[in-house]
């Protein structure tokens, strides 16, 4: 393999860590749901379930504190990639924000205002 193929499995394997983590969020959040909607269709009360939905939760949050690793993950990749002079490669989603060095300024957003 030459330095592309190896650069560009690399970015294939990390982009497809991120989409699994975020369809792992995506399908936890929906348990969730699945939770509470389930306990009104049976008219149960608030309390029941209240701790496996609380371990459900839990599990969100894992996975949130796992998605925040792997865009860290992402940003050092990124810096040692410019840091070994690989040039540019594209792999994954081409319109990519330029804030790895302040990861907190993507959740940030710019198209809402507040109006209360």
């Amino acid at each position: 393999m030459d330095r592309t193929e190896v650069v560009t499995s690399v970015a294939g394997d990390l982009h497809a860590t991120e989409l699994a983590i975020d369809a792992a969020i995506t399908q936890a959040t929906t348990l969730v749901q699945s939770f509470i909607g389930a306990r009104a269709a049976l008219s149960l009360s608030p309390v029941s379930g209240t701790v496996s939905q609380a371990k459900a939760m839990e599990t969100i949050a894992a996975l949130s504190a796992a998605r925040e690793s792997i865009v860290a993950c992402h940003a050092e990749l990124q810096k040692d990639h410019r840091r070994l002079g690989y040039g540019a490669y594209a792999a994954g989603p081409l319109a990519k924000p330029n804030d790895w060095l302040d990861p907190k300024a993507a959740l940030t957003p710019t198209h809402l205002h507040r109006v209360a």
